[in-house]
């Protein structure tokens, strides 16, 4: 409708109002509101060019990440009181896209002899508090020439941080015992004694020397279902999102330092500033210092 009326208004010294309104099947009367109106929608379409820039600048500062929930959380607390749905809109106006995840690609390798670990989470992937319960997995990261680094993670289930991590060019156990260890110095004095530590059965989690890593932390082991992947569904998320996050679509890194660095910088930021739905879309270390601010209040 709008499209008409502006084509009324750009020929009606040629061929005049009424005739073209009829013509194009348009009242005379919405013509002249619509013209009446021209000052307000040059404003509003002002302001969503503005607008547009400052959500441009966020999925800049996320790596192209953010869609419209976090990009709202994001000027939110920069002050601007601004619905969602008018980021959506001015997203969807300015094809502004944030990046999609594809579907991931699964590389756990079951070993069929390891020793029985009971299922203490049976699924279920929720904390209370933070440094209670942990979540890990194994991803691989290609980089050229049907060459790959891994990485192993150690997520907190009631923060989401990443509390440790570990890259190399091997699967050796000693890949998720360095996670482990990273995860226990990151938590300071108290480590993770009594946390469980749950993952799937993978040869490097169901190894004597993984076991007696968890026991010289003090860390409880449990292990899923041989086969079952909704078992362990909350650690493989994460791996996912980060390489595809970094990646962007690229096949490959164009080498180990470049994917060891791009790695690095997403953690970082993971923990100190991307936003998360599940915290409120804020970040999970300000998720654990508002924690012990409320506990250390309480």
């Amino acid at each position: 409708m709008s499209s008409r009326f502006q084509f009324v208004a750009d020929n009606r010294d040629a061929f005049g109002v009424k005739r073209l309104c009829r013509m194009l099947g348009v009242s005379r009367s919405g013509f002249y509101r619509h013209l009446a109106s021209a000052d307000a929608r040059a404003d509003r379409a002002r302001a969503d060019a503005e607008f547009a820039e400052r959500i441009t600048e966020i999925l800049q500062e996320s790596d192209g990440t953010y869609g419209a929930p976090r990009v709202t959380a994001e000027l939110r607390d920069g002050g601007e009181r601004v619905n969602h749905k008018r980021v959506a809109r001015v997203m969807r106006k300015f094809s502004i896209i944030g990046f999609h995840l594809r579907k991931k690609v699964r590389t756990t390798v079951p070993e069929p002899s390891a020793t029985p670990v009971l299922d203490l989470l049976q699924r279920d992937f929720t904390a209370t508090e933070p440094n209670t319960r942990y979540v890990g997995d194994i991803t691989y990261l290609p980089i050229g020439n049907g060459q790959f680094l891994y990485l192993a993670t150690v997520l907190d289930l009631c923060s989401k941080r990443l509390a440790g991590w570990s890259i190399a060019d091997h699967m050796r156990t000693e890949l998720v015992t360095d996670a482990l260890r990273a995860a226990a110095a990151a938590r300071g004095a108290c480590g993770l004694r009594g946390a469980i530590f749950h993952s799937d059965n993978g040869a490097q989690y169901a190894s004597k020397e993984f076991a007696q890593v968890c026991s010289d932390l003090g860390v409880i082991r449990s292990r899923g279902a041989v086969g079952t992947s909704a078992d362990n569904a909350a650690a493989e998320p994460l791996n996912a999102t980060m390489k595809r996050e970094t990646l962007q679509g690229r096949k490959r890194w164009n080498g180990a330092r470049e994917a060891r660095l791009a790695v690095f910088r997403w953690v970082t930021r993971y923990n100190t500033r991307r936003r998360h739905s599940r915290l409120g879309q804020i970040s999970p270390i300000t998720y654990e210092q508002r924690s012990t601010t409320l506990a250390t209040a309480a």
